[in-house]
């Protein structure tokens, strides 16, 4: 199953709501939203910084990965971005594939 790095930043009622959810209540609900459309939360981190929330998911594609995210994004009290993941193998195959690409100006 393909994987993702969901990066996420709470609005400031969305903090409020974690304060009172605590950070093991949203990790809880995050897990069940994605279990929910058939993936699986690998990780799920709090930081510091520019966003508040790292979590590394399995998500069966793209499509789902999308749909989750907007659907999260949409509640507005928090906005993620979504990043497909790709293995060491997936990217040694990538490199073997020949691509033939012109450079702007070139």
């Amino acid at each position: 199953m393909p994987k993702y790095l969901i990066s996420a930043s709470y609005s400031a009622e969305g903090l409020k709501g974690l304060q009172k959810d605590k950070a093991s209540g949203r990790r809880r609900a995050v897990a069940e939203a994605i279990e929910a459309v058939g993936g699986k939360l690998e990780a799920y981190y709090f930081a510091l910084g520019q966003d508040d929330v790292y979590a590394i998911v399995d998500l069966p594609d793209n499509v789902t990965a999308a749909a989750l995210g907007v659907a999260v994004s949409a509640g507005g009290l928090v906005r993620t971005r979504t990043t497909a993941l790709l293995t060491v193998d997936e990217t040694d195959r990538a490199l073997e594939k020949s691509v033939s690409y012109r450079g702007p100006g070139r």
